[in-house]
Protein backbone atom coordinates (compact mmCIF):
# COMPACT_ATOMS: atom_id res chain seq x y z
CA UNK A 1 0.00 0.00 0.00
CA UNK A 2 1.48 3.01 -0.89
CA UNK A 3 0.88 5.00 2.18
CA UNK A 4 2.30 8.24 1.33
CA UNK A 5 -0.35 8.98 -1.57
CA UNK A 6 -3.14 8.50 0.80
CA UNK A 7 -5.79 11.21 0.90
CA UNK A 8 -6.32 12.98 4.67
CA UNK A 9 -9.04 10.98 5.52
CA UNK A 10 -7.69 7.74 4.41
CA UNK A 11 -4.17 8.87 6.48
CA UNK A 12 -6.05 9.25 9.50
CA UNK A 13 -8.25 6.15 9.48
CA UNK A 14 -5.14 4.39 9.18
CA UNK A 15 -4.09 6.24 12.00
CA UNK A 16 -6.64 5.18 14.35
CA UNK A 17 -5.57 1.61 13.29
CA UNK A 18 -2.48 1.86 13.82
CA UNK A 19 -2.65 3.30 17.21
CA UNK A 20 -5.15 0.47 18.15
CA UNK A 21 -2.66 -2.03 17.33
CA UNK A 22 0.36 -0.18 19.29
CA UNK A 23 -1.77 0.39 22.44
CA UNK A 24 -2.49 -3.43 22.51
CA UNK A 25 1.41 -3.98 22.24
CA UNK A 26 2.13 -1.35 25.08
CA UNK A 27 -0.73 -3.04 27.53
CA UNK A 28 1.09 -6.53 26.67
CA UNK A 29 4.16 -5.91 28.85
CA UNK A 30 6.90 -6.75 26.29
CA UNK A 31 10.77 -6.48 26.71
CA UNK A 32 12.46 -6.99 23.56
CA UNK A 33 15.39 -5.33 22.52
CA UNK A 34 17.25 -4.56 19.12
CA UNK A 35 19.86 -2.25 19.63
CA UNK A 36 22.91 -4.05 19.91
CA UNK A 37 24.79 -6.38 17.97
CA UNK A 38 25.03 -8.79 20.50
CA UNK A 39 25.85 -12.50 19.24
CA UNK A 40 22.77 -14.58 21.20
CA UNK A 41 23.09 -16.93 23.54
CA UNK A 42 23.28 -20.07 20.71
CA UNK A 43 25.69 -18.29 19.43
CA UNK A 44 27.96 -18.01 22.47
CA UNK A 45 27.59 -22.06 22.97
CA UNK A 46 29.56 -22.35 20.10
CA UNK A 47 32.69 -21.78 21.78
CA UNK A 48 32.00 -23.31 25.06
CA UNK A 49 34.68 -25.62 24.47
CA UNK A 50 36.63 -22.52 25.12
CA UNK A 51 36.42 -22.92 28.85
CA UNK A 52 37.50 -26.22 29.32
CA UNK A 53 39.39 -27.57 26.87
CA UNK A 54 42.54 -25.50 27.04
CA UNK A 55 45.61 -27.95 25.32
CA UNK A 56 49.00 -27.03 26.05
CA UNK A 57 50.16 -23.38 27.10
CA UNK A 58 53.64 -23.93 25.54
CA UNK A 59 54.11 -22.27 22.24
CA UNK A 60 55.22 -24.00 18.64
CA UNK A 61 58.79 -21.83 19.98
CA UNK A 62 58.31 -23.75 23.48
CA UNK A 63 57.57 -20.23 25.32
CA UNK A 64 55.67 -20.72 28.68
CA UNK A 65 52.66 -18.45 27.98
CA UNK A 66 52.18 -18.30 31.28
CA UNK A 67 54.93 -16.06 31.94
CA UNK A 68 56.35 -12.97 31.30
CA UNK A 69 57.57 -11.43 27.41
CA UNK A 70 56.55 -11.18 23.63
CA UNK A 71 54.87 -7.75 23.30
CA UNK A 72 53.77 -8.32 19.81
CA UNK A 73 52.41 -11.43 20.22
CA UNK A 74 53.19 -15.41 19.56
CA UNK A 75 54.72 -16.26 16.03
CA UNK A 76 51.85 -18.59 15.55
CA UNK A 77 49.00 -16.61 15.93
CA UNK A 78 49.88 -14.16 13.55
CA UNK A 79 50.46 -16.71 11.48
CA UNK A 80 47.32 -18.13 11.93
CA UNK A 81 45.00 -14.70 11.38
CA UNK A 82 47.75 -13.85 8.65
CA UNK A 83 46.80 -16.52 6.44
CA UNK A 84 42.60 -16.17 7.76
CA UNK A 85 42.73 -12.67 6.65
CA UNK A 86 45.23 -12.04 3.84
CA UNK A 87 47.57 -10.47 6.07
CA UNK A 88 51.84 -10.95 6.19
CA UNK A 89 52.24 -11.86 9.80
CA UNK A 90 55.37 -9.11 10.04
CA UNK A 91 52.86 -6.62 9.76
CA UNK A 92 50.44 -8.22 12.70
CA UNK A 93 50.58 -7.21 16.84
CA UNK A 94 48.79 -9.44 18.42
CA UNK A 95 46.32 -7.41 21.33
CA UNK A 96 43.68 -8.25 23.51
CA UNK A 97 40.28 -8.84 23.79
CA UNK A 98 39.25 -6.58 22.10
CA UNK A 99 40.12 -4.49 18.66
CA UNK A 100 38.32 -0.80 19.84
CA UNK A 101 40.97 -0.95 22.47
CA UNK A 102 43.50 -0.60 20.38
CA UNK A 103 41.59 2.01 18.07
CA UNK A 104 41.52 3.99 20.74
CA UNK A 105 44.90 3.57 22.02
CA UNK A 106 46.23 3.96 18.02
CA UNK A 107 44.06 7.62 18.54
CA UNK A 108 45.40 8.29 21.73
CA UNK A 109 49.19 7.99 20.65
CA UNK A 110 49.05 9.92 17.64
CA UNK A 111 47.59 12.56 19.82
CA UNK A 112 50.63 12.76 22.39
CA UNK A 113 53.46 11.17 20.39
CA UNK A 114 52.27 11.88 16.82
CA UNK A 115 54.12 9.99 13.75
CA UNK A 116 56.57 10.31 11.26
CA UNK A 117 58.18 12.93 13.06
CA UNK A 118 54.89 15.08 12.61
CA UNK A 119 53.67 17.39 15.05
CA UNK A 120 51.48 15.80 17.96
CA UNK A 121 47.78 15.99 16.86
CA UNK A 122 47.22 16.81 20.53
CA UNK A 123 49.22 19.99 19.71
CA UNK A 124 47.67 21.42 16.71
CA UNK A 125 45.00 23.98 16.78
CA UNK A 126 42.28 21.79 14.90
CA UNK A 127 42.05 17.95 13.73
CA UNK A 128 39.28 16.79 11.69
CA UNK A 129 38.74 13.55 10.92
CA UNK A 130 36.47 12.00 8.15
CA UNK A 131 33.50 10.01 9.09
CA UNK A 132 31.00 8.10 7.01
CA UNK A 133 27.67 8.25 7.63
CA UNK A 134 25.62 6.13 8.60
CA UNK A 135 28.48 4.56 10.62
CA UNK A 136 29.84 3.00 13.62
CA UNK A 137 28.78 5.02 16.93
CA UNK A 138 31.63 4.32 18.74
CA UNK A 139 34.19 5.54 15.96
CA UNK A 140 32.23 8.94 16.79
CA UNK A 141 32.71 8.43 20.53
CA UNK A 142 36.05 7.95 20.57
CA UNK A 143 36.65 11.13 18.21
CA UNK A 144 34.02 12.96 20.54
CA UNK A 145 36.49 12.48 23.64
CA UNK A 146 39.13 13.61 22.17
CA UNK A 147 37.48 17.03 20.47
CA UNK A 148 38.60 15.76 17.04
CA UNK A 149 35.97 17.40 14.63
CA UNK A 150 33.81 15.08 12.25
CA UNK A 151 33.25 15.76 8.84
CA UNK A 152 30.48 14.00 7.45
CA UNK A 153 30.37 12.04 4.04
CA UNK A 154 27.94 9.63 2.76
CA UNK A 155 28.29 6.13 2.74
CA UNK A 156 26.66 4.80 -0.90
CA UNK A 157 26.02 1.48 -2.13
CA UNK A 158 29.79 0.43 -3.13
CA UNK A 159 31.54 2.23 -0.15
CA UNK A 160 32.31 6.01 0.82
CA UNK A 161 32.00 8.93 -1.76
CA UNK A 162 35.11 9.27 -2.71
CA UNK A 163 34.98 12.04 -4.71
CA UNK A 164 34.05 14.09 -1.35
CA UNK A 165 36.74 12.16 0.64
CA UNK A 166 39.58 13.48 -1.98
CA UNK A 167 38.40 16.47 -1.97
CA UNK A 168 38.47 17.26 1.70
CA UNK A 169 41.32 15.08 2.58
CA UNK A 170 43.55 17.09 -0.46
CA UNK A 171 42.72 20.11 0.83
CA UNK A 172 43.28 20.59 4.48
CA UNK A 173 45.97 19.69 6.39
CA UNK A 174 44.02 19.53 9.46
CA UNK A 175 42.19 16.42 8.52
CA UNK A 176 44.17 13.66 9.65
CA UNK A 177 41.97 10.52 9.36
CA UNK A 178 39.45 8.65 8.16
CA UNK A 179 37.59 5.50 10.28
CA UNK A 180 36.45 2.42 7.86
CA UNK A 181 34.36 -0.83 8.24
CA UNK A 182 35.04 -1.70 4.22
CA UNK A 183 33.47 -5.26 4.76
CA UNK A 184 29.68 -5.69 5.37
CA UNK A 185 30.01 -2.07 7.27
CA UNK A 186 28.27 -1.11 10.34
CA UNK A 187 25.07 -0.66 9.91
CA UNK A 188 24.59 -0.82 6.27
CA UNK A 189 26.38 -3.93 5.23
CA UNK A 190 28.35 -2.37 2.50
CA UNK A 191 31.33 -3.38 0.87
CA UNK A 192 33.54 -1.21 -0.73
CA UNK A 193 33.81 -1.85 -4.39
CA UNK A 194 37.85 -2.66 -5.81
CA UNK A 195 37.78 0.86 -7.10
CA UNK A 196 36.92 2.40 -3.85
CA UNK A 197 39.71 0.71 -1.84
CA UNK A 198 42.00 1.48 -4.69
CA UNK A 199 40.86 5.08 -4.38
CA UNK A 200 41.50 5.62 -0.97
CA UNK A 201 45.15 3.92 -0.72
CA UNK A 202 46.56 6.46 -3.60
CA UNK A 203 44.44 9.54 -2.89
CA UNK A 204 46.35 12.75 -2.09
CA UNK A 205 46.85 13.83 1.41
CA UNK A 206 46.97 17.37 2.87
CA UNK A 207 48.13 16.27 5.89
CA UNK A 208 51.33 14.30 5.46
CA UNK A 209 50.34 11.46 8.94
CA UNK A 210 46.98 11.00 7.67
CA UNK A 211 45.54 8.04 8.37
CA UNK A 212 43.18 5.23 7.49
CA UNK A 213 41.54 3.13 10.44
CA UNK A 214 40.66 0.36 8.42
CA UNK A 215 38.53 -1.46 11.12
CA UNK A 216 37.68 -4.86 9.11
CA UNK A 217 35.41 -6.23 12.13
CA UNK A 218 33.10 -8.36 9.96
CA UNK A 219 35.66 -9.19 7.55
CA UNK A 220 34.51 -13.06 7.67
CA UNK A 221 31.46 -12.59 9.13
CA UNK A 222 29.41 -13.55 6.09
CA UNK A 223 25.86 -15.58 6.05
CA UNK A 224 26.17 -17.45 3.02
CA UNK A 225 28.56 -20.03 2.39
CA UNK A 226 27.90 -19.81 -1.07
CA UNK A 227 30.76 -17.55 -3.08
CA UNK A 228 28.42 -15.86 -5.43
CA UNK A 229 26.54 -14.69 -2.20
CA UNK A 230 30.15 -13.51 -0.17
CA UNK A 231 31.26 -9.84 -0.69
CA UNK A 232 34.97 -9.67 -1.52
CA UNK A 233 37.03 -6.53 -0.21
CA UNK A 234 40.05 -5.21 -1.96
CA UNK A 235 43.71 -5.87 -0.35
CA UNK A 236 44.39 -2.55 1.16
CA UNK A 237 48.07 -3.29 2.02
CA UNK A 238 48.79 -4.35 -1.37
CA UNK A 239 47.33 -0.88 -3.34
CA UNK A 240 49.36 0.81 -0.45
CA UNK A 241 52.35 -0.64 -1.44
CA UNK A 242 51.65 -0.25 -4.70
CA UNK A 243 51.45 3.89 -4.09
CA UNK A 244 53.84 4.01 -1.80
CA UNK A 245 51.43 4.98 1.16
CA UNK A 246 51.56 1.62 3.19
CA UNK A 247 51.98 4.25 5.99
CA UNK A 248 48.55 5.50 6.05
CA UNK A 249 46.89 2.20 7.12
CA UNK A 250 46.13 0.82 10.46
CA UNK A 251 44.07 -2.31 10.12
CA UNK A 252 41.77 -3.79 12.99
CA UNK A 253 40.51 -7.02 13.60
CA UNK A 254 39.63 -9.38 16.58
CA UNK A 255 37.71 -12.38 17.53
CA UNK A 256 34.63 -10.37 19.72
CA UNK A 257 31.97 -12.10 18.16
CA UNK A 258 33.75 -15.36 16.37
CA UNK A 259 34.26 -16.59 19.81
CA UNK A 260 33.71 -14.93 23.18
CA UNK A 261 32.85 -10.84 23.03
CA UNK A 262 34.80 -9.13 25.10
CA UNK A 263 37.35 -12.19 25.82
CA UNK A 264 38.52 -12.57 22.43
CA UNK A 265 41.83 -11.83 20.52
CA UNK A 266 42.45 -8.70 18.80
CA UNK A 267 44.71 -7.72 16.10
CA UNK A 268 46.25 -4.53 14.75
CA UNK A 269 48.08 -4.72 11.12
CA UNK A 270 50.25 -1.69 10.11
CA UNK A 271 53.98 -1.00 8.15
CA UNK A 272 57.37 -2.18 9.18
CA UNK A 273 57.18 1.82 10.29
CA UNK A 274 54.45 2.12 11.97
CA UNK A 275 54.72 -0.90 13.65
CA UNK A 276 58.47 0.29 15.11
CA UNK A 277 56.47 3.38 16.46
CA UNK A 278 53.80 1.65 17.83
CA UNK A 279 56.23 -1.09 20.10
CA UNK A 280 57.85 1.64 20.94
CA UNK A 281 55.23 3.11 22.79
CA UNK A 282 53.27 0.37 24.01
CA UNK A 283 56.21 -1.45 25.50
CA UNK A 284 56.24 1.42 27.94
CA UNK A 285 52.13 0.29 28.48
CA UNK A 286 52.43 -3.47 28.82
CA UNK A 287 54.90 -6.29 28.94
CA UNK A 288 52.66 -8.35 26.77
CA UNK A 289 48.94 -9.56 26.04
CA UNK A 290 47.23 -12.59 27.02
CA UNK A 291 49.33 -15.33 25.52
CA UNK A 292 47.09 -18.00 27.22
CA UNK A 293 44.50 -16.30 25.64
CA UNK A 294 46.20 -16.53 22.09
CA UNK A 295 46.97 -20.75 22.63
CA UNK A 296 43.67 -21.30 23.76
CA UNK A 297 41.89 -19.47 21.22
CA UNK A 298 44.05 -21.43 18.67
CA UNK A 299 43.58 -24.58 20.01
CA UNK A 300 39.88 -23.78 19.52
CA UNK A 301 40.04 -23.40 16.14
CA UNK A 302 42.10 -26.10 15.11
CA UNK A 303 39.98 -28.91 16.74
CA UNK A 304 36.45 -27.59 15.68
CA UNK A 305 37.08 -26.78 12.03
CA UNK A 306 39.48 -23.92 11.69
CA UNK A 307 38.21 -20.14 11.98
CA UNK A 308 35.92 -20.52 8.72
CA UNK A 309 33.88 -23.65 9.94
CA UNK A 310 33.40 -21.46 13.07
CA UNK A 311 31.84 -18.70 10.74
CA UNK A 312 29.56 -21.20 9.19
CA UNK A 313 28.40 -22.38 12.48
CA UNK A 314 27.64 -18.34 13.42
CA UNK A 315 25.90 -18.36 9.68
CA UNK A 316 23.25 -20.80 10.47
CA UNK A 317 22.11 -19.05 13.21
CA UNK A 318 22.49 -15.72 12.05
CA UNK A 319 21.16 -16.42 8.45
CA UNK A 320 17.50 -17.17 9.35
CA UNK A 321 17.21 -14.42 11.80
CA UNK A 322 17.96 -11.59 9.22
CA UNK A 323 15.46 -13.11 6.62
CA UNK A 324 12.94 -12.81 8.94
CA UNK A 325 13.53 -9.33 9.25
CA UNK A 326 14.09 -8.21 5.56
CA UNK A 327 10.83 -10.96 4.46
CA UNK A 328 9.15 -8.82 6.92
CA UNK A 329 9.92 -5.16 5.70
CA UNK A 330 9.62 -6.27 2.01
CA UNK A 331 5.67 -8.00 2.67
CA UNK A 332 5.35 -4.63 4.83
CA UNK A 333 6.86 -1.53 2.62
CA UNK A 334 7.88 -2.85 -0.60
CA UNK A 335 5.33 -0.33 -2.29
CA UNK A 336 4.78 1.81 0.91
CA UNK A 337 6.78 5.15 -0.04
CA UNK A 338 8.31 4.95 3.42
CA UNK A 339 10.75 2.86 4.11
CA UNK A 340 13.80 2.08 2.17
CA UNK A 341 16.48 -0.45 3.66
CA UNK A 342 19.95 -2.37 3.00
CA UNK A 343 19.77 -5.78 2.52
CA UNK A 344 23.21 -7.37 4.04
CA UNK A 345 25.18 -10.70 2.83
CA UNK A 346 26.71 -10.13 6.32
CA UNK A 347 27.82 -8.21 9.58
CA UNK A 348 25.54 -7.49 12.64
CA UNK A 349 22.83 -4.78 10.95
CA UNK A 350 20.29 -4.09 8.62
CA UNK A 351 20.04 -0.31 8.28
CA UNK A 352 16.72 1.61 7.41
CA UNK A 353 16.29 5.02 6.40
CA UNK A 354 12.45 6.10 7.19
CA UNK A 355 10.56 9.16 6.12
CA UNK A 356 12.61 12.48 6.52
CA UNK A 357 11.37 13.29 9.85
CA UNK A 358 10.50 10.27 11.73
CA UNK A 359 13.40 8.34 13.17
CA UNK A 360 13.62 9.61 16.72
CA UNK A 361 9.40 9.07 16.71
CA UNK A 362 9.98 5.64 15.32
CA UNK A 363 12.38 4.72 18.49
CA UNK A 364 10.19 6.42 20.80
CA UNK A 365 6.80 4.83 19.68
CA UNK A 366 8.85 1.25 19.62
CA UNK A 367 10.08 2.34 23.00
CA UNK A 368 6.42 2.38 24.37
CA UNK A 369 5.41 -0.90 22.54
CA UNK A 370 7.98 -2.48 24.83
CA UNK A 371 11.20 -2.60 22.06
CA UNK A 372 14.46 -0.41 22.45
CA UNK A 373 15.98 0.43 19.38
CA UNK A 374 19.62 1.99 18.97
CA UNK A 375 18.89 5.38 19.71
CA UNK A 376 18.03 7.62 16.19
CA UNK A 377 21.46 9.52 15.03
CA UNK A 378 23.61 7.12 16.32
CA UNK A 379 24.30 6.28 13.04
CA UNK A 380 25.54 9.79 12.84
CA UNK A 381 28.16 11.88 14.36
CA UNK A 382 27.37 13.52 17.34
CA UNK A 383 24.33 11.93 17.37
CA UNK A 384 22.90 14.78 14.81
CA UNK A 385 21.39 12.76 11.70
CA UNK A 386 20.14 15.91 9.92
CA UNK A 387 17.07 14.29 8.21
CA UNK A 388 16.09 12.29 10.67
CA UNK A 389 15.65 9.47 8.96
CA UNK A 390 18.52 6.71 9.97
CA UNK A 391 18.03 3.59 11.70
CA UNK A 392 19.97 0.30 12.77
CA UNK A 393 18.47 -2.51 13.53
CA UNK A 394 20.26 -5.29 15.39
CA UNK A 395 18.63 -8.99 14.46
CA UNK A 396 21.03 -11.44 15.94
CA UNK A 397 20.42 -11.39 19.80
CA UNK A 398 16.69 -11.97 20.42
CA UNK A 399 15.43 -15.56 19.94
CA UNK A 400 13.28 -16.40 16.82
CA UNK A 401 9.43 -15.76 18.62
CA UNK A 402 11.18 -13.07 19.83
CA UNK A 403 12.55 -11.90 17.13
CA UNK A 404 9.10 -12.50 15.09
CA UNK A 405 7.22 -9.86 17.73
CA UNK A 406 10.14 -7.15 17.45
CA UNK A 407 10.09 -7.07 13.58
CA UNK A 408 5.89 -6.97 13.98
CA UNK A 409 6.22 -4.07 16.47
CA UNK A 410 9.13 -1.98 14.59
CA UNK A 411 6.93 -2.27 11.08
CA UNK A 412 3.65 -1.09 13.36
CA UNK A 413 5.57 2.10 14.94
CA UNK A 414 7.24 3.20 11.56
CA UNK A 415 3.85 3.29 9.66
CA UNK A 416 2.72 5.02 12.57
CA UNK A 417 5.24 7.63 12.58
CA UNK A 418 5.06 8.09 8.87
CA UNK A 419 1.12 8.61 9.07
CA UNK A 420 1.70 11.26 11.98
CA UNK A 421 4.16 12.72 9.84
CA UNK A 422 2.04 12.77 6.83
CA UNK A 423 -0.99 14.54 8.69
CA UNK A 424 1.08 17.23 10.48
CA UNK A 425 2.18 18.17 7.02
Amino acid sequence: MQINGLSKSELEALKEELKAKHEAFKSSGLKLDMSRGKPSPKQLDLSNDLLTDFGSYISQDGLDARNYGVLDGLNETKEYFGKALGLNPKNILIGGSASLNLEYDALIRLWVFGTQGETPWGKLDRVKFICQTPGYDRHFAMLEDLGIEQISVPLLDDGPDMDRIEEIAASDPSVKGIFCVPLYSNPSGVCYSDEKVRRLAKMKTAAKDFKIFWDNAYGIHHLYDEEENREKLADIFELCEEYGTEDRILYFFSTSKITYPGSGVSLLAASEASLSEIKAHMSKQTIGFDKINQLRTLHFFKTHGGIEEQMKRHAAILRPKFELVLNKLEEEFSDSGILTWQKPKGGYFISVDTMEGCAKRTVALCKEAGLVLTAAGATHPLGLDPKDTSLRIAPSYPDFEELEKAAEVFCICVKLAAVEKLLEN
